[in-house]
Parts: C-alpha cells; structure tokens; sequence
C-alpha cells in the first residue's frame, strides 16, 4: 500500500483518524512546554512536559493498537485482534507510572536543592493553551472511545483528560508563586501531579488488564444475556448452564450449554439456537454467542405445555 492510500485509510476510519490527531496535538504540546520549562526552570511546568512526552508515547501505542485490532481474525489469530486495545491500554497505564515516579524524584531534588521559577508569564501562557488544547482533543477521543467502545482511545482520553487537570493545577500554582513569591510551591504543586496522574494509572490499569484475563462481563450486561434467555427459556422446559462471557477490545464474548425438548430435529435446534444469538444481539454490541445445545433429561415432554410454547416459538422464527 503506497503513502497516499495508507493515509487516505487512516483518514476513512473514524478510531484511526482521532488516534492521529492526538500524536499530532501532543507532538506540538511536548514540544512548547518543554521549551518553557527550560526557560522559567519550573520542575512543575517540566514534569508537563514529560507528562505530554509519555501522552505522546501513549497515543502513538494507540493509533498502532487500533490500527491491528481493526483486522479481521486470521489463521493465528482465530478470535481477531481486539486484546491489542487491552495490552496498549496496560502499557499506557505503565507509563504514566514512570512519568509520576519521575516527577517524585525531580521535585525531591528541587526541594532539597532549591530553585527558582523565572518568566513566569511564558509559563502561565503555555500551559493555558495546553489544558485547552487537551480539553478539547480528549473530548474528541472520549466521544469515539465510547461510540465504538475501545479501550485504547479510552485510555488515551484518560490521559489527556488527567494532563488537563495536571496542567491547570501548575497554572494555578505558577499564579500563586507569581503573587506570593513562595518557590517551594513549584515543587509541591508538582508532587500533587504525580498523586494525581498515579490515580488515573491505576484506574486504566485495572480496565485495561481485567479483559487479559477473561474477567466476566459486567454484571448488568450478564443481566442482559438472562433476560435475553428467558424470553425463550420457560422454567423447567428448555434451562440453560455454564454461562461464561469474556471481552477482547470492543468485542464480547458469549457461551453456554442450552438444554432444549428431547424430540426436536437439528433444524428446530439450530433454529432455536439463532434465536438465542438474536435476542443476546439485539441488547448488546459487538458480541460473539457461541451455544452448545443438549437434550433436556426428561424422556415424556410430549404433554409439556412449555415445549409448546418453544415450538411456536420456533415456527414463528422459522429461518
């Protein structure tokens, strides 16, 4: 695929496309607060900067997340590539870790060396255009994160919306510094970043890595696949076990052992199956049911007034 159709891709796919704009915006940020932070030495308005370095690390993990968990499943990878999103949102998550840890060790320093914020104008110029620039690329992110319920672009929605809270806390600080004179508020103002952003870690970190381990399904959508199951499922006649559900990315996975009248055809099984995946799909997005069928244990079903039901059931499903 030559330049022009790889980017003209990009651009056709809504996930690939915001993915793009945040490397593009944080690219510009780190690149503007890391300049001020050199000129003002400000350890807060640097700890942006590393802050936007490792968003832009981030981002760039998503675009490449989304961009592989978009293929179709192939012959090593049976079901898709969803789990992409979850590992880029665990790494994203890692990350910010590292950017606190560092912000910890540098406001030590400053606390026990001293320093002194200069052109404070300049600081307080930058990291106003950065929490509107954030605010507004993370809003982007989070409207598409939830629309196609991906993990990445949530993570990386989460990250910018944590350097606005981030940025506008230095702002403040930088005023405060700018009227009281007290220096050592840099250094705590940059403390209380890494306290935040270690909080929004610590959040991805645990939405991010549950699906890895095929952590079930919330427990209101599992109340979904039930109510879905009782619309065919009458008590006593067609019941259903080892329910067991799972997410990779944006996908859901769904599978059970459906017990149906002993005397159905494969057809009517089959159909009855179908029926069990169109009522789950009709209450939840992007899932996968799988349903193994067996018969139910009771040899004299023929008087049953609910194997009755399920077979008008079925005729009124007929595929």
């Amino acid at each position: 695929m030559g330049l022009i159709a790889w980017v003209k891709n990009v651009l056709a796919d809504e996930k690939s496309r915001v993915a793009a704009l945040s490397i593009f915006s944080n690219t510009v940020l780190v690149f503007f607060k890391l300049i001020a932070g050199i000129i003002t030495g400000s350890v807060s308005i640097i700890s942006e900067a590393i802050h936007s370095g490792l968003d832009l690390l981030a981002a760039i993990i998503a675009f490449t997340s989304v961009r592989i968990s978009s293929r179709p499943p192939d012959k090593e990878h049976r079901y898709g590539h969803g789990k992409y999103e979850n590992i880029s949102g665990t790494i994203e998550a890692l990350l910010i870790f590292v950017a606190a840890i560092w912000i910890l060790v540098e406001a030590y320093k400053k606390i026990i060396h001293g320093g002194e914020v200069q052109s404070l104008g300049l600081g307080v110029v930058v990291m106003a255009v950065a929490s509107l620039a954030n605010f507004f690329i993370s809003n982007i992110l989070m409207k598409v994160a939830i629309k196609t319920e991906s993990v990445a672009l949530e993570a990386d929605a989460m990250h910018l919306r944590t350097d606005v809270y981030t940025s506008v806390g230095v702002l403040v600080g930088l005023g405060v510094i700018a009227i009281t004179k007290i220096q050592i508020l840099d250094p705590i103002i940059a403390i209380a970043v890494a306290l935040l952003i270690t909080k929004a870690a610590w959040d991805i970190t645990v939405k991010s890595f549950a699906p890895l381990l095929d952590v079930a399904l919330p427990t209101e959508e599992e109340e979904q696949i039930m109510q879905a199951l009782q619309l065919i499922a009458p008590e006593g006649v067609v019941g259903f076990h080892e329910l067991r559900t799972r997410r990779a990315g944006s996908s859901r996975y769904v599978d059970m052992h459906l017990v149906v009248p002993r005397d159905l055809t494969i057809a009517e099984v089959h159909s009855l199956c179908d029926l069990v995946e169109e009522k789950i799909t009709e209450r939840l997005p992007m899932v996968n049911v799988l349903v193994h069928a067996e018969p139910c244990e009771d040899e004299d079903c023929t008087s049953c007034s609910g194997c009755a039901r399920i077979r008008n059931l079925l005729s009124e499903n007929t595929l």
